[in-house]
């Protein structure tokens, strides 16, 4: 079935144009929420998991170590569940008011300038970008298009000098090629829309004196594709769910689609979610098993926009039918070995990752945190057998990239304290706000072999690894409003989930409103704050915001005066800076101005103080935060596009001006003259 035209009846939770539901996630807004379990009690866990199982675990708090910085998990150590107040230092800047100009608008004080822009040459012979006539020769030189993840990751020995690791997360193929017509689409531009995929390292160096950072020939730069190879490990590792007729040993992928968030790990590598894959694969099961397995995903029913299978096989589910099984990975990429393979970590489970991001414990215990970014879906967790080696060297990175190899992988149950005063309204319920307790339930064991052991009855490892969401369904987890990125803070241990919206959250039919998700028809999400055990399984929880506008009931700051925040809507991405603060970036803003991003005080008087720090240009989307002590740099995502857009009739100019083409981009910004953000 091909994809649905752009006049059909769209009703987006946020301001997406109907365009960017179209390419980047299948119109999933569009379609029937994919779970339809009940998941109502929580008895009703299967019975392969004893009680005595699911509460194991020290109640003592866990000692923290966050990772300081890229290469090394160090740092000072604080006990979970305490503060280290930062008192808002930090986010000492004049808010950005909320607007709409085709701009990238800083606070008074500060600067931007661009990083690298797709199409921008990465390596000595790759040609300058020409719109008009882009090749995928060329494309496959050059940076990508629809920047999502940043990392910065300082090169050791050289001040100043960066990698810049970049993931490219779909392409708009109607605002890439002139006169595009999508039942005409040409060979030359499915390889170039391949191309354009995938993950970019580049190296960057810093201006002395400001925050701007230009981009270098330099001997790490790379580009990752959707043809690049890649290495399945993990316990669905040559399992029959994954071999196809290009590989029947089911442990050699090509490519990495619809890459969304990420993170930096301790050790120095790259993690990258595959997101809404199934937005790439067309056509039926041919049994009534595979079929509801893909329905679960939202594989194969319509809204393929891409017409790869036009010209790849891999995407037409008649012709491979295990091809779709083979993304929705957690995929780690060392951008420090060029010739590397980058690898999918199957221990991690399948589904629509947002990203992944890791927490060291005090005894080297790694955990990585996920979130399943459909409505209704899940948050899980890993905790691998494995400990950290410390160390910055290739040796220890060898070691470290097994790491999420091997361990338990668990889903979440949350409980609210005030059941019955939740009614949909998103009436606070107590003094303290929304509040509750938690487990993780545990489903999937991996061995240091690779071997895994299902704890889910009826299922085997492998297919809970391949069908983590009908794994998830049978132990009863609860159902979030869209689950996105977790971070973790180096501060304070808790944790930090963004609920971008859910307006389906209390419709007829749809699951009800519960303390976690507390309002009806949710469209612009809220923040959720864990307080977790990390290598246990009980955790307690509030919800730091209620987002959308503060002049509005329904909307909550930490109990924070309301008059004093930004409005912010659909939190996203998450990130920290240097003092504890959490950073978030939107995507979606229902509130009729531009997204952005936004600073939050966590502690003391202010906790729950809002402000937003940046907007970004008509169309767009703020992705892939990184705040440093000089400079933030963010990547804007899909500048320009909106319905009534077109290449001959662009409804942005940035970051070019002029008449140019909208360009994604990486932009940082800095304080005039030198000095500390927000200080």
């Amino acid at each position: 079935m091909k994809p649905l035209e752009l006049f059909v009846a769209h009703d987006p939770a946020g301001s997406r144009a109907r365009v960017t539901c179209q390419y980047k996630c299948g119109n999933a807004c569009f379609h029937e929420v994919p779970n339809t379990s009940s998941n109502t009690y929580f008895g009703d866990i299967v019975a392969g998991i004893s009680r005595r199982r699911l509460l194991q675990g020290s109640a003592a708090a866990v000692v923290a170590v966050g990772a300081a910085s890229a290469l090394a998990a160090c740092g000072d150590s604080t006990e979970v569940g305490t503060t280290a107040s930062t008192d808002g230092t930090g986010t000492g800047f004049t808010p950005v008011a909320p607007n709409t100009q085709d701009a990238l608008v800083v606070p008074e004080g500060y600067e931007q300038g661009v990083v690298i822009r797709w199409g921008d040459p990465l390596f000595a012979d790759a040609p300058e970008f020409d719109f008009f006539r882009q090749t995928p020769a060329a494309q496959a030189k050059q940076f990508g298009y629809n920047n999502d993840f940043a990392g910065l990751l300082p090169i050791e020995g050289q001040p100043g000098k960066y990698l810049l690791v970049v993931n490219h997360e779909y392409t708009t193929e109607q605002f890439m090629f002139a006169g595009y017509k999508p039942e005409a689409i040409t060979r030359e531009q499915v390889d170039i829309a391949m191309a354009a995929h995938g993950l970019t390292v580049v190296e960057v160096h810093g201006e002395p004196g400001t925050g701007r950072l230009a981009p270098a020939f330099g001997k790490y730069n790379r580009r990752i594709t959707a043809t690049t190879e890649f290495r399945l490990t993990g316990p669905a590792a040559g399992s029959p769910l994954v071999k196809t007729s290009a590989d029947p040993t089911g442990t050699k992928v090509l490519g990495t689609v619809n890459n969304c968030s990420g993170g930096v790990t301790p050790w120095g590598t790259v993690l990258s979610g595959e997101e809404n894959f199934n937005a790439y694969f067309v056509g039926a099961a041919a049994d009534p098993v595979s079929a509801a397995r893909l329905k679960r995903y939202g594989i194969g029913e319509s809204d393929a926009p891409h017409y790869w299978e036009k010209f790849d096989k891999r995407f037409d589910i008649a012709a491979e039918p295990n091809e779709s099984h083979r993304f929705g990975w957690v995929v780690e990429l060392d951008p420090w070995d060029p010739a590397s393979t980058p690898v999918k970590h199957t221990a991690l489970g399948r589904f629509k990752h947002e990203a992944a991001n890791i927490h060291v414990t005090a005894d080297g215990t790694v955990v990585a945190y996920c979130g399943d970014d459909e409505r209704f879906d899940y948050m899980y967790k890993f905790v691998s057998s494995r400990k950290i080696e410390a160390g910055t060297g290739a040796a220890s990175r060898r070691h470290n990239m097994t790491i999420l190899d091997a361990g338990t992988l668990y889903v979440a149950k949350l409980t609210g304290d005030h059941p019955d005063r939740i009614d949909g309204s998103g009436t606070v319920p107590s003094d303290k706000g929304f509040t509750g307790t938690g487990q993780w339930i545990p489903i999937l064991r991996t061995a240091a072999d690779g071997r895994g052991e299902s704890l889910v009855d009826g299922m085997t490892a492998e297919e809970v690894a391949v069908f983590t969401r009908l794994a998830g369904d049978k132990v009863g987890a609860t159902k979030m409003d869209r689950p996105e990125d977790f971070e973790a803070n180096p501060k304070t241990g808790k944790v930090y989930v963004a609920l971008t919206n859910n307006d389906k959250r209390g419709t007829e039919g749809k699951a009800a409103v519960d303390e976690a998700n507390p309002r009806n028809k949710n469209k612009n999400g809220q923040v959720l704050e864990l307080t977790d055990e990390h290598a246990g399984t009980a955790f307690t929880w509030t919800l730091l915001l209620v987002c959308g506008d503060p002049a509005v009931a329904d909307t909550y700051f930490a109990g924070y005066d309301k008059t004093k925040v930004s409005p912010i809507s659909c939190p996203d991405n998450l990130a920290f800076d240097p003092y504890g603060n959490l950073w978030i970036s939107t995507d979606g803003n229902a509130l009729d101005a531009n997204d952005g991003l936004f600073a939050v005080v966590l502690d003391g008087d202010r906790r729950g103080e809002t402000k937003q720090f940046l907007s970004v240009p008509v169309g767009a989307e703020t992705c892939g935060p990184v705040i440093t002590e000089d400079r933030v740099v963010v990547c804007v995502q899909h500048p320009g596009e909106t319905d009534d857009a077109s290449v001959e009739r662009p409804a942005s100019h940035w970051p070019d001006g002029g008449t140019t083409q909208p360009r994604p981009a990486v932009v940082a910004v800095w304080k005039s003259g030198g000095g500390r953000i927000g200080v």
